[in-house]
C-alpha cells in the first residue's frame, strides 16, 4: 500500500515505490482504469504485466522518492549498480490558463539524466475494459496513439518513438518529456511546453498550500493531507470521492472489496469540515454547488447515501472478471450497491455541510432564504425518519436497526436549521425547528441510553458498542463533561480498542467478524481523549498513528492492529480528515514560538 498519488482534480494516478504508474482511471476518477496493474493480481516487475507505465533503469539498485514541496508532484531518483542515475518527475498538469483552470485528462512524465550513463526501458501498456491488454496502437514521428474503449490517448514525446513502442533499452543523454493526454496535436515544442506546465503546476499548488491556516505543529502532515483531499474533488462538479481506488480489501481474504470512487454525502461532509478548519474554502464552495444540484433533484427530499461524480443516482454494482484483484484477492467491484440503501444520517450531513454558508462572509455565494427553504425539505425528511431503521453509517447489507448515530445526525439537521433561521431573522421557523430538535433529543436520550451498562447504545433496540458513538461529542449532542459521554467513552474504549487502534464494532456483520481497525475511529478516540482531559494520551496515540503512514505521508482506510499493515482503499478521505482534525486540535498555538 506504499503508493504516491498524483492528480489534477480531473484524473488521478498512483505511483509505486519503483516509479511505476500502476493505477489511473480515465477520463475521470470513476472511469475505466487505463492503468490497472494494481488490481491485476500480478507483479508489475514481470515482463508480461500490463496496465502500467514503467520507466525501468537497467540494473537499478535503489529508488528515492519525495514530493516537490507542497505539491502532489512526485520526484523519483533511480540509481543503478554503477552509480548512474535518472530523475523521474510525475504530475498531472493543473494551472490557470485563459481565465480557467487547465486540468486535462493527462499523465505527464519527465526523465532527466542525473549522473553517469543511465540506460532505461519504457513499458507503457494501458488497458481497456477493466483489464483487457489488447489496446490497438498507431504512431507518428513524435507520438503514439492508444485506442481505448470510447477514448483515445496520445503520447507525445521527444524520446525515440520506436524505442519506446518496442520497449527497447536506450541511454538517457538529455531530458525526455512525455505527455499522455487527449488525442490532439501537441502545439509547440514538447520539451519547452512540458517544462512550463511543470513550473506552472508547482506554482499553482504551492500558492494553494500557502493559503492554508495550518497549525503550529505537524504542518507537513496537514499540508500533505489537505493537498490529497483536494485531489479527491472532481472539480467540474464539486463532488468529492471517498477514495481514488476500488476493491482493495479491508483485510486479507475478506471479500470486503468496495468501489469508493463516488461521492458519499457522509465522507464529503467530513472532508469539507476538516478543510474548513484549515481555510480551504474553495473545496467547500465547489461541494456546495454539487449539493445544491443533489437537493434540487431529490424527489420528496429523499437523499441517497452516495452519488456519482456527475450526480448520477444509479451506480449498479458488478464484478470485473479480467482483474484478479489486489494481491490476487478479488473480486474487483465496479459500482456500489450502497446507492440503494437507506442511510438516514445523510440528511444531517447535507444540512451540516450547508449551514456554514449562512454565516461565512468570505464565501463568494452566501446562502439565503431560497437555500434555507430547499434545506427545509431535507429537514422534513430528517424529522420523519430519525427514529426509523436504516443500514447505518457502516452500510450493513442484510439487516437494519434504528442507529443512534443516524438519529443524532437527523437531530443535528433540525438543530442547525434553527440556527440558520435565527441568522436569517426568521423567528417562527427558528422555533419550529428548535421544537422538533428538542423532541428528537428527548427520544434519542430515552431510547439509546442504557442505565444498566452506563453507556449509550449504538442502536435503539440493543445494547451495542460502536465507535460512531464518539461522534456525539463532535455533533454537540453530548458535552465532554456529561457523565453519559464519559460512560460511553469508557465502554467504547474497553470494548473496541485494540492496542493503538479502534475497531468500528466487534460484532459479526454480513461478512463475519471484522479483523482490521478503521483508522478514522482511532482519530475519533484521540479527539474524545483530548476533550475529556487526557491530552497526553491523545498526543501519544496521535504520534503512533502518524508513524503508520505510507512514505507519501498518507493512510488507507484500515489497519491490521497486530501487524500494522495498511488495508482498504487508498488514499482514504476519512483517514486524512482524522489527521487534519487531530493536528489542529492537539497542536500548540502559534503564540508558543514567541
Amino acid at each position: 500500500m506504499d503508493l504516491w498519488p498524483i492528480g489534477n482534480c480531473q484524473v488521478a494516478g498512483l505511483v509505486d515505490r519503483h516509479a511505476r504508474l500502476v493505477w489511473g482511471c480515465v477520463p475521470r476518477f470513476d472511469g475505466d482504469p487505463a492503468f490497472s496493474s494494481l488490481l491485476d493480481g500480478g507483479d508489475p516487475a514481470d515482463s508480461d504485466s500490463n496496465g502500467l507505465w514503467a520507466i525501468e533503469l537497467e540494473e537499478c539498485q535503489s529508488v528515492e522518492q519525495e514530493y516537490i514541496r507542497n505539491t502532489p508532484i512526485l520526484r523519483s531518483v533511480l540509481t543503478d549498480a554503477h552509480g548512474s542515475a535518472v530523475e523521474i518527475i510525475d504530475f498531472c498538469p493543473r494551472f490557470q490558463r485563459l481565465g480557467r483552470t487547465y486540468r486535462p485528462v493527462s499523465f505527464t512524465r519527465i526523465v532527466r539524466p542525473v549522473c553517469g550513463s543511465p540506460r532505461i526501458r519504457m513499458r507503457l501498456r494501458p488497458t481497456r475494459g477493466w483489464g483487457d491488454p489488447t489496446v490497438r496502437q498507431t504512431n507518428g514521428s513524435n507520438h503514439i496513439r492508444y485506442l481505448l474503449d470510447g477514448l483515445q490517448l496520445r503520447l507525445t514525446t521527444n524520446a525515440p518513438v520506436g524505442l519506446v513502442q518496442e520497449e527497447r533499452v536506450f541511454r538517457v543523454e538529455k531530458p525526455l518529456h512525455f505527455f499522455l493526454g487527449p488525442d490532439e496535436s501537441f502545439a509547440g515544442n514538447i520539451a519547452t511546453s512540458v517544462e512550463e506546465m511543470l513550473n506552472y503546476t508547482i506554482h499553482h499548488w504551492q500558492d494553494w498550500a500557502r493559503g492554508l491556516a495550518t497549525p503550529f505543529e505537524w504542518q507537513d502532515v496537514v499540508i500533505r493531507c489537505a493537498i490529497t483531499l483536494k485531489l479527491c474533488q472532481y472539480e467540474e462538479t464539486g463532488a468529492i470521492v471517498a477514495a481514488l481506488t476500488t476493491s482493495i480489501p479491508e483485510h486479507a481474504g475478506s471479500e470486503r472489496n468496495w468501489d469508493y470512487r463516488f461521492c458519499w454525502i457522509r465522507d464529503a461532509y467530513y472532508t469539507v469540515q476538516a478543510l474548513n478548519r484549515v481555510g480551504a474554502l474553495d473545496v467547500l464552495e465547489g461541494y456546495l454547488g454539487y449539493l445544491r444540484n443533489i437537493v434540487d433533484e431529490a424527489k420528496g427530499g429523499y437523499i441517497q447515501p452516495l452519488y456519482g461524480v456527475l450526480g448520477e443516482s444509479t451506480l449498479v454494482e458488478n464484478v470485473a472478471p479480467r482483474l484478479a484483484g489486489y494481491r490476487g484477492q478479488g473480486p474487483v467491484r465496479v459500482g456500489n450497491q450502497a446507492y440503494e440503501q437507506v442511510q438516514h444520517d445523510a440528511y444531517g450531513q447535507i444540512v451540516l455541510s450547508n449551514v456554514q454558508a449562512f454565516f461565512d462572509h468570505r464565501l463568494f455565494r452566501m446562502a439565503g432564504r431560497e437555500d434555507f427553504e430547499s434545506l427545509e425539505r431535507i429537514g422534513e425528511r430528517a424529522w420523519e425518519l430519525y427514529n426509523k431503521p436504516d443500514a447505518g453509517l457502516w452500510e450493513l447489507r442484510t439487516r437494519q436497526s434504528v442507529h443512534t448515530y443516524s438519529a443524532a445526525m437527523c437531530w443535528a439537521a433540525c438543530d442547525r436549521l434553527a440556527n440558520a433561521a435565527e441568522r436569517l431573522g426568521m423567528p417562527e421557523r427558528q422555533k419550529f425547528w428548535d421544537d422538533r430538535a428538542s423532541t428528537m433529543r428527548e427520544t434519542i436520550e430515552r431510547e439509546a441510553w442504557r442505565e444498566e451498562t452506563n453507556r449509550m447504545s449504538a442502536t435503539f433496540s440493543g445494547d451495542d458498542l460502536d465507535a460512531s458513538l464518539l461522534q456525539l461529542l463532535e455533533l454537540r449532542f453530548l458535552s465532554p463533561d456529561d457523565p453519559r459521554f464519559k460512560g460511553t467513552l469508557e465502554a467504547t474504549e474497553a470494548g473496541l480498542r485494540r492496542g493503538s487502534h479502534m475497531l468500528r464494532y466487534a460484532t459479526e456483520d454480513d461478512f463475519g467478524l471484522p479483523e482490521t481497525a478503521f483508522n478514522v475511529c482511532t482519530f475519533w478516540l484521540i479527539e474524545a481523549l483530548h476533550f475529556t482531559g487526557r491530552n497526553a494520551d491523545a498526543r501519544e496515540l496521535f504520534e503512533e498513528m502518524l508513524a503508520r503512514r505510507t512514505a507519501a505521508g498518507l493512510l488507507s482506510e484500515d489497519i491490521d492492529p497486530v501487524t500494522g499493515e495498511l488495508w482498504g482503499n487508498y488514499p482514504q478521505t476519512y483517514s486524512l480528515v482524522g489527521m487534519i482534525n487531530c493536528a489542529v486540535l492537539l497542536s500548540k498555538p502559534w503564540s508558543a514560538i514567541r
